[in-house]
């Protein structure tokens, strides 16, 4: 007889092991099921952490050849030594994800290694490496299983040449020249990687910005920072096909002006998002699939009763802290209790030199809707901290309704933003005001200090601005 369970989790990122967490806690025997062979998916093995830690390791390399003599550090001749970053970020990687197969131990989930694929309401088959067939019964099933790097029909991977995040984040040797498809938060920071170690690197965008729906003032202040920085960039430009040649690859194409775009480059990131990745037979047993994502009611539930989903397989922005918001409110749910997500206070962060972050809407779509809204801004130049630590580059701008004073939309670009960014999110959470900012006291000399400079220009003015 199959194993009961309250809860049968397919996936183990960060959706699928929050949810295997917060379901324990809540009283609830929890199953995980995961195909791979550590836990954390995408975000904790092939995504989000061991690219920080590239980007980290690459920053500091970058800051040695460039930055360090105007401070009156002298340092001699810096080499870099590839493989032992590659092998500190898969340390990294590792006591993360043992970490969590020890928070599932400490929880007492019960984890189960193989594919996993909905049966029907209640029911998971879960197929072993060894061919072995096993069924889960849970009260409630919950989809769990992520997305994958998307591919161009006129460029697939070959996991060579032609590659994909996944395989750009463990090249054996630095590439001469890298072409990047796609200027959203993968191309500009895999590009950014792979620029600081001294590859040539072409970051190609059909857009006429990088970063696609953020803030204009904030991405192109960005493209001119990471242009000083040695990356070029080839906008408004699309891809037609490419060919392999011996040593690489050449790329063809337009440019903005219509005439033709030609590129050669060692090796080609193609980093244009990325797509759900959903177990098989959903249709075929009553789950509605809409634009490649799961369809679910505002509890997580699927068409199918009894079956949910949660993260990158359901609609709203495909990140990982996304996808543990929804877990711990699907699990408050089945817990019986009240879960919700509010996905307009969910930030986005870029992690390049300087870091990008934003939350709510841009200044674009709030003129776009003729709203009535203030710009408070202020800029890292004036900030004490941050000319202390030689980092004046990039701004704070708040976003607020010219009625109210809520805070609509906040852009931070420079030092720490993706940290910064979670103050005005807490703000906005509560439906805060740019006064509320403002008034609160903030410890001197810091950096957060530039986001109540920012709101105090929302009303009479900045202290600190010229």
């Amino acid at each position: 007889m199959a194993e009961q369970y309250d809860a049968v989790i397919i996936g183990a990122g960060p959706g699928g092991y929050v949810a295997a967490i917060r379901g324990a806690q809540l009283g609830l025997k929890v199953a995980l099921v995961e195909k791979g062979k550590t836990l954390g998916g995408t975000c904790l093995n092939i995504g989000c952490i061991p690219s920080k830690a590239l980007l980290d390791a690459s920053e500091q390399y970058w800051k040695c050849m460039n930055t360090l003599e105007p401070l009156g550090i002298l340092v001699g001749p810096v080499e870099l030594d590839l493989g032992t970053m590659m092998k500190r970020k898969e340390a990294v990687v590792k006591q993360l994800t043992d970490g969590v197969k020890g928070l599932m131990k400490k929880n007492s989930v019960a984890v189960i290694h193989g594919n996993g694929s909905v049966r029907g309401p209640g029911t998971v088959q879960v197929t072993i490496d060894a061919g072995e067939i096993i069924d889960l019964n849970g009260k409630s099933v919950v989809i769990a299983t992520g997305s994958v790097p998307a591919e161009l029909s006129a460029v697939p991977f070959d996991g060579d040449r032609i590659v994909s995040s996944t395989d750009a984040l463990s090249f054996g040797s630095l590439p001469g020249s890298l072409a990047v498809i796609g200027a959203g938060a993968i191309g500009l920071e895999l590009g950014s990687v792979w620029s600081r170690l001294g590859s040539d690197v072409t970051i190609i965008e059909l857009m006429d910005t990088i970063l696609p729906g953020w803030d204009l003032q904030t991405a192109r202040t960005l493209k001119r920072s990471l242009t000083t920085q040695g990356i070029n960039f080839a906008l408004s430009t699309t891809i037609s096909n490419l060919k392999k040649e011996e040593s690489g690859v050449r790329l063809h194409g337009r440019d903005k002006k219509g005439d033709p775009f030609e590129l050669f480059a060692q090796r080609v990131l193609v980093a244009v998002g990325r797509v759900p990745a959903l177990i098989n037979n959903l249709e075929n047993i009553g789950v509605v699939v809409d634009g490649g994502r799961i369809a679910v009611d505002e509890s997580f539930q699927t068409s199918l009763k009894g079956v949910y989903a949660i993260g990158d397989c359901i609609a709203g922005p495909m990140l990982a802290h996304k996808a543990g918001d929804d877990a711990i409110a699907c699990m408050e749910i089945l817990a019986g209790g009240h879960g919700h997500v509010d996905y307009g206070v969910v930030p986005s962060v870029v992690y390049t030199q300087p870091e990008a972050a934003m939350v709510g809407k841009t200044e674009e779509q709030l003129k776009g809707a003729g709203a009535a809204y203030e710009n408070g801004s202020f800029p890292f130049r004036a900030n004490g901290r941050a000319l202390a630590s030689g980092e004046t580059e990039g701004f704070v701008k708040l976003l607020t309704d010219a009625d109210s004073d809520r805070i609509l939309g906040a852009h931070i670009l420079g030092q720490h933003a993706a940290s910064l960014i979670a103050e005005v999110v807490s703000v906005m959470a509560i439906d805060g005001s740019a006064e509320d900012l403002a008034r609160t006291s903030h410890a001197h000399p810091t950096l957060p200090e530039a986001i109540r400079e920012a709101a105090l220009a929302v009303g009479t003015g900045s202290i600190h601005s010229a």
